[in-house]
């Protein structure tokens, strides 16, 4: 009866794994996989192909489709209705490969050189928003706001770092210190006015230089919606000798419109959402990795990747699939 084994990466001659023996191709399993006979004992045995997509059924091609209409700001019921591929399909393709971008964002970006480093926090929700939570379940946990810190070097626009949670002081500490762990060196950091940052950074960072920028706004006119128009800014140095020059959030801020257009559970005035609170997190991981690895850059020309020297050329989605699979 045949076995089938794993053919092991950069192994040219296929061996019998009973008596390490060489083998001869043999025909096809059921499976159309590659059969081999051992020369010495005789016995049979297959190779698996590499499954990019685990135990999943869905073809390469539809998982490339799925993601494609998910990283261009389509929800899942739209990407379901489009492709023909089941909702619950997409839903356990976007959380794989979400966990898989986690690890590979935590594993090429680690101990970067970086020279101006912006913060800040982008508002979202779970399931139903804080307000409703607080007056009508005050007992659930994991839902209601949901606040994603991150973080972008000014000049590769790389996402360096991220973390969801509430904004409290206690994940601005956890976001600090990924931060600190994804960048090396001395550098400038810029965040708004938030004051767990004026303990978190200095305390995971200090070597860096550190700075907040207060946006001051005009009152708010009751019952509208957007917040209220700036009317100023402060430049607070916190620690070291940051250059008041580069004192600023608006990469940052435009990198925050680029998250809101193309995660559709972050769209405006939608209905939208995420009902649990990994999902959230897990298709941020998704974004931004493809926005590091794959998305060319209006400004740059390129991927953040590649501007910041970790790669030579864009990602497409299938590269990112099994580039992810591998790790």
């Amino acid at each position: 009866m045949d076995t089938t084994v794993l053919m092991p990466t950069g192994v040219s001659a296929v061996q019998c794994p009973t008596c390490q023996a060489e083998a001869r191709k043999f025909g096809k399993d059921r499976k159309g996989n590659q059969r081999f006979q051992c020369t010495e004992c005789s016995k049979t045995f297959s190779l698996a192909q590499p499954a990019p997509l685990g135990d999943m059924r869905i073809p390469l091609e539809d998982a490339v489709r799925c993601l494609h209409h998910l990283l261009e700001g389509v929800s899942v019921r739209a990407t379901a209705r489009l492709t023909g591929i089941n909702r619950g399909t997409i839903l356990d393709l976007m959380v794989m490969m979400g966990e898989r971008c986690e690890v590979l964002l935590e594993g090429r970006i680690d101990g970067m050189a970086v020279v101006d480093v912006q913060c800040d926090e982008i508002w979202g929700f779970v399931g139903i928003k804080e307000k409703t939570r607080l007056a009508k379940h005050p007992t659930l946990t994991e839902v209601g706001d949901a606040y994603c810190f991150a973080a972008i070097e000014r000049e590769t626009k790389m996402m360096l770092a991220w973390h969801l949670g509430t904004r409290s002081a206690e994940d601005t500490r956890y976001f600090a210190e990924k931060l600190a762990a994804a960048t090396s060196g001395r550098f400038q950091i810029s965040t708004d006015g938030f004051k767990p940052y004026a303990t978190a950074i200095p305390t995971a960072l200090p070597d860096a230089d550190f700075a907040q920028l207060v946006e001051q706004y005009a009152t708010k006119e009751d019952g509208k919606y957007s917040p209220g128009v700036v009317t100023g800014t402060k430049k607070t140095p916190r620690k070291g000798d940051p250059d008041a020059d580069r004192i600023c959030t608006s990469h940052f801020e435009r990198a925050n419109l680029t998250i809101r257009m193309q995660n559709r559970r972050m769209t405006r005035l939608t209905n939208a959402f995420n009902k649990k609170w990994e999902n959230h997190a897990l298709a941020f991981a998704l974004q931004f990795a493809f926005y590091n690895f794959c998305r060319v850059h209006t400004t740059l020309k390129m991927t953040p990747a590649m501007k910041a020297g970790i790669e030579d050329h864009p990602w497409t989605v299938e590269e990112l699939i099994l580039k992810s699979s591998t790790l």
